[in-house]
């Protein structure tokens, strides 16, 4: 062509063109929903091509859950903003596809949004340069939301808003999608799992005028290229980003998928090597198309932080971090597997031929990459430095008065009053439902005459994030739906399993009418007669079919219903809306994640998708139970599921890892109810320099009978040494301005002492901590003492915020912050930034310290002073 449209050659337009007609085959259930928009609107040539190009490489999930219309205004409006940004035309093509013009970041619902975050930056960075506009906009949405923990499902970027808080997640998700509308490309990138310490981290690149830079999503810096995660991405083992479509930039590939690329960027951050894994059956020929995982220990399992095929040679390449991790290839259930140190090592043999796991036991450490100081960075001029501490003072102010309008407890005494439900359940919801809670309360007011409390019930079932982005017309839907059903359920069945609507991960939406409506009176009592039946009418009728793995679970009832397609979870999760919208009661598997059924006081799998393609039997089972290791030392930790132990079963190569709430302790009290099947568990304990001591004991569960395994921790030796001398003479205030004694704060029997930054997310992680460890320090009797300097204090600080805190936390001012403590100024902590955290004992002895994000810095403190203070 002589003008090609984006830059596309022939081969490209022709692979786009072919994927398109897949999707077309795919969505014949919804030819007119999605692809009516070509045949009834007038596009140009530059529409056509974008919208074939988003349609080829949209998520199947996508194709069910949304119509063609929201597609094409979300392109008309991209195009408009390209030709209207001053940057417009700077931006490459190539970089235009696959960075601005994606209508998709995570996995959060998809909102006709471009045009309304356009209205609100354009103005704002119109004068401009690019690099400038990145800042603003992060400026933008720190006004607009600020970091905390909560559950996997991703609000949209106009939940987000609503909202005004989200997890790191949601907060580059909202970045990303901001930047793009005013057609700077963006990408959210995030290391999966880090090496050092248990967690994940999502932030944010951008581009400017031919280079790429990074931020910290709604936390802005002065400057580009600089974060509170910098030091901890020294040590990361990937840094990951995904694109919906094919691309052949200058990144390293860590894979090519049919449907999305995985590029990775761990060389803009950390040291890297690049393993090759060679992978050989029994007699040494390569075997091609078999994973390797490259797995690392985080939340006391293995887990795989890319997977990669091996090419026709039997090879496969990793670019990665310097520290250790475990490899394990796997083809038609055989397997092999190792434990290497990446700086050591640069070429693995895998030979194929296990396919059963071993008995016994394994100990191994695993060991992050060390700690490493980064360049210096040029001192910013005072002027700059107090222009942006001004700025992040406004855009707290501002999100604090929007927050300020959120409905308060005296709205919720006077709606428990005007629909007689109790004020403090009341109140509850309109807690969680934050910007969204006048929905909320119009939803109690509307429905509560008519049907009593269970308004207020159905609101209860939900998770506290379901509150923030769900209307009345869904939870109408819901309610009406299933108090139609209620027959003689028992009534906590009823409530938990068919009035409920959340099922895992999906978008809640309205249901229940149309799931109903969908099926004769006839098959609608076979399927309550027999539920097993409607799980063999979805098999005959509804084909499986996965793409994007981060979107596995995703799909809405409704959209999968009509596509009559999904993945195996989101088919599950249909199943489970049809049966609750029939009357029956149903879930996923608390662990397991499959679709079950109520029978007579029994839970009876369904084996809708994935079970039928294994063969299983979904109702066999048996029992894990752990027992105390009776030779464990006092040192012993006490077993936290996902922080210390985890087991997995062994599936076609693979282990999968049990899904149970995070931090369960009553490990010992009841058995597990668990397949049959070979299982490995996992415990660990990490150390302070973020080394685990780990140890893999392997064991069988048989149907019908208990299994007993010991829960054992390798032995570990905590030192405590004394790392200097705490100055308890500082000049103070408390934060009414009144002066204190840091020395009589401090008392004299030991104490925690940590220099904080409340509106930044490693802060906020250290107060998270300190809340859930509140018993133990209460009962040790401890001071906290938290200090804030003038410079990290914003005006909508409020100690109310974090009633959790043990009781005798005190946040107090530092007259001179700059001036920290010397064990901090003399190593790579000052780098690291807050907190800064110390323990001390009775002789101002300073025995712990930790500074920056380091997730566990609570548990390690407690630990530190139960090993120091004297038995009581």
């Amino acid at each position: 062509m002589s003008t090609p449209i984006f830059s596309l050659d022939q081969a490209t337009m022709e692979r786009i063109e072919r994927k398109f007609g897949m999707k077309r085959q795919l969505a014949e259930a919804r030819q007119q929903e999605l692809f009516g928009i070509f045949r009834d609107e007038t596009l140009s040539e530059e529409e056509t091509w974008a919208l074939k190009y988003l349609f080829a490489y949209m998520p199947v999930n996508d194709m069910a859950d949304y119509d063609g219309e929201l597609f094409l205004r979300h392109v008309r409006q991209t195009l408009k903003i390209r030709r209207e940004v001053p940057w417009g035309t700077r931006v490459p093509d190539h970089l235009f596809l696959h960075f601005v013009l994606p209508y998709r970041v995570n996995t959060e619902n998809i909102e006709d949004s471009r045009g309304i975050l356009y209205d609100e930056l354009a103005k704002r960075t119109a004068s401009l340069s690019m690099a400038e506009a990145i800042l603003e906009t992060n400026y933008w949405c720190q006004e607009k939301a600020t970091y905390i923990g909560s559950d996997l499902r991703t609000l949209s970027p106009l939940s987000m808003i609503r909202n005004a808080r989200g997890r790191c997640g949601e907060e580059s998700t909202l970045a990303v999608a901001a930047l793009r509308s005013i057609g700077i490309p963006a990408r959210q990138v995030y290391t999966p799992r880090w090496a050092h310490c248990d967690d994940n981290h999502a932030w944010v690149e951008a581009w400017a005028d031919g280079e790429w830079h990074y931020i910290g999503a709604c936390e802005p810096e002065a400057r580009l290229d600089q974060g509170w995660f910098t030091p901890p991405a020294r040590r990361a083992m990937l840094v990951n980003t995904r694109i919906f479509a094919e691309y052949s930039g200058p990144e390293d590939i860590t894979l090519a998928h049919e449907w999305f690329t995985e590029i990775n960027l761990l060389d803009n951050y950390a040291r890297t090597r690049t393993i090759r894994a060679v992978v050989t059956d029994a007699q040494g020929a390569p075997v091609a198309g078999a994973e390797v995982r490259f797995e690392l220990y985080n939340m006391a399992e293995l887990f795989p932080i890319a997977i990669v095929r091996t090419d026709d040679e039997g090879q496969a390449g990793f670019k990665t971090g310097l520290g250790d991790l475990v490899v394990r290839a796997v083809k038609d259930g055989q397997w092999a597997e190792t434990k290497i140190s990446v700086q050591d090592c640069d070429t693995i043999a895998l030979v194929l031929r296990e396919s059963e796991q071993p008995s016994g036991s394994v100990d191994f450490d695993m060991v992050p990459p060390p700690e490493r100081e980064g360049e210096a960075l040029e001192a910013l001029p005072e002027a700059k430095i107090q222009r942006h501490n001004g700025r992040l003072e406004e855009g707290t102010a501002c999100r604090a008065a929007y927050e300020g309008r959120f409905l308060g407890e005296e709205d919720a005494a006077a709606l428990a009053a005007e629909t007689g439900l109790p004020q403090e359940r009341v109140w509850a919801v309109l807690q969680h439902a934050r910007g969204n809670g006048r929905e909320i309360a119009a939803f109690l007011r509307e429905q509560s005459g008519a049907f009593g409390e269970w308004p207020l019930r159905l609101l209860e079932t939900m998770n506290a994030k379901d509150l923030i982005d769900t209307f009345r017309p869904a939870l109408e839907d819901h309610l009406t739906g299933a108090l139609a059903m209620r027959g003689e359920l028992d009534e906590d069945v009823f409530v938990r399993y068919v009035l409920c609507p959340r099922v895992l991960h999906e978008m809640i939406v309205p249901y229940r009418q149309a799931l109903r409506e969908a099926f004769t009176a006839e098959e609608a009592a076979l399927f309550r007669a027999e539920p097993r039946s409607l799980a063999h009418h979805l098999r005959q009728n509804y084909g499986v079919w996965s793409d994007l793995p981060n979107l596995t679970g995703r799909g809405n009832p409704v959209g999968t219903y009509r596509l009559k397609l999904g993945d195996p979870q989101s088919l599950d999760i249909l199943f489970v809306a049809i049966c609750r919208s029939l009357g029956i009661p149903a879930r996923l598997h608390p662990s397991e994640q499959r679709a079950q059924f109520l029978r007579q006081g029994v839970w009876l799998g369904a084996a809708v998708a994935e079970d039928a393609a294994h063969g299983r039997k979904p109702d066999a089972r048996g029992l894990l139970r752990l027992v105390k290791d009776a030779a464990a030392s006092q040192d012993a930790p006490a077993a936290s599921y996902a922080e210390n132990f985890t087991f997995a079963r062994l599936e076609n190569g693979v282990y999968k890892t049990l899904v149970y709430p995070d931090g369960k302790k009553d490990v010992y009290d009841e058995p597990f109810e668990t397949e049959p099947g070979e299982y490995r568990l996992t415990t660990g304990i990490r150390l302070k320099d973020g080394t685990v001591r780990a140890r893999l004991t392997y064991f069988r569960v048989r149907a019908g009978e208990a299994t007993e395994v010991p829960l054992t921790f390798r032995e570990t030796t905590i030192d405590i040494p004394v790392l200097g001398h705490f100055d308890r003479a500082r000049a103070i205030t408390r934060l009414d301005g009144a002066p204190a004694s840091l020395a009589e704060l401090l008392g004299t029997e030991g104490a925690i002492a940590a220099w904080i930054e409340p509106e930044r997310e490693p802060t906020k992680h250290l107060f998270r901590e300190l809340g859930e460890l509140a018993e133990p320090l209460n009962g040790l009797g401890v001071p906290i003492v938290l200090l804030i300097g003038d410079a990290e204090r914003t005006a909508s600080f409020d100690p109310a915020d974090y009633p959790k805190l043990p009781a005798r936390t005190v946040f107090v001012r530092d007259a001179d912050p700059a001036a920290l403590p010397d064990l901090i100024v003399r190593t790579s902590a000052a780098e690291a930034g807050f907190p800064h955290l110390f323990v001390l004992d009775s002789r101002d002895r300073i025995r712990y310290t930790a500074s920056g994000y380091k997730i566990r810095t609570g548990a390690e403190a407690l630990q530190t002073l139960t090993g120091i203070m004297p038995a009581r």
